[in-house]
């Protein structure tokens, strides 16, 4: 026994920020690939530096920064750009979820939550994972709510939603279902549920970390940590 990785994904407005913040009111460990998509193109930073090669600097704010929204419009209607900014971002952002992942794994977490947005577009990362879970809502509700959030038109709301993968779709490969269609509470108890069978789903061994690290050091960990994921 040791810890585990859960998938967590969804679609555009599904409500997957909401089921995130109830797990993290719950003290789970929450990877958010969003997050760390941020900063890996930070000024100066490597990825950054090779985006403004491919893309030019007028995709940039006054203070540096990459417009994520210039480049969102860009790679949104052009696949091949699409497939380039993965290509120089995608390794960056493993690198820093692997490290995160090893922070938690030290700090004797049972499960660490990846929050990946793309998470069964992608499907590489699934096969790493012990449980993935899709946060869900119907298609209706879906549309709806993104009109309001974003205050677009039924038409460029509609756009968005058909560029990803539909969630009918993303059902067929996830383990656990988070429906969302509904009011906070429902959701919310839902997770709770969850985190239960997560917890209940493995036995926690402290001692094994402890003598994981006294035999083999920090080195050993990682290794032992990279081959459970890989086999």
């Amino acid at each position: 026994s040791t810890m585990f990785l859960v998938g967590l994904s969804g679609g555009i407005a599904s409500g997957k920020s909401t089921v995130v913040a109830v797990l993290r009111e719950l003290g789970c460990a929450v990877i958010d690939a969003d997050v760390i998509a941020r900063q890996v193109v930070q000024p100066h930073s490597k990825a950054h530096q090779q985006i403004l090669q491919h893309f030019g600097t007028e995709i940039l704010l006054e203070n540096g920064e990459i417009n994520r929204e210039a480049l969102g419009n860009i790679i949104f209607s052009q696949p091949e750009k699409r497939r380039l900014l993965n290509s120089i971002t995608h390794p960056e952002i493993l690198k820093e979820m692997l490290k995160q992942v090893l922070k938690y794994f030290v700090l004797g977490y049972r499960y660490v939550i990846l929050d990946i947005p793309l998470l069964f577009e992608t499907r590489g990362l699934t096969r790493f994972m012990k449980y993935t879970v899709l946060v869900y809502c119907d298609p209706p509700t879906q549309l709806a709510r993104l009109m309001k959030r974003s205050g677009l038109g039924a038409a460029e709301a509609e756009a968005r939603i058909s560029s990803q993968l539909p969630l009918d779709e993303k059902r067929k490969w996830a383990t656990h279902v988070i429906d969302n269609s509904g009011d906070r509470e429902s959701t919310r108890r839902q997770v709770l549920r969850l985190h239960a069978r997560l917890e209940d789903s493995l036995d926690f061994l402290w001692a094994r970390l402890a003598v994981g690290t006294a035999v083999a050091g920090l080195g050993g960990l990682v290794f032992l940590l990279l081959r459970h994921f890989i086999s």
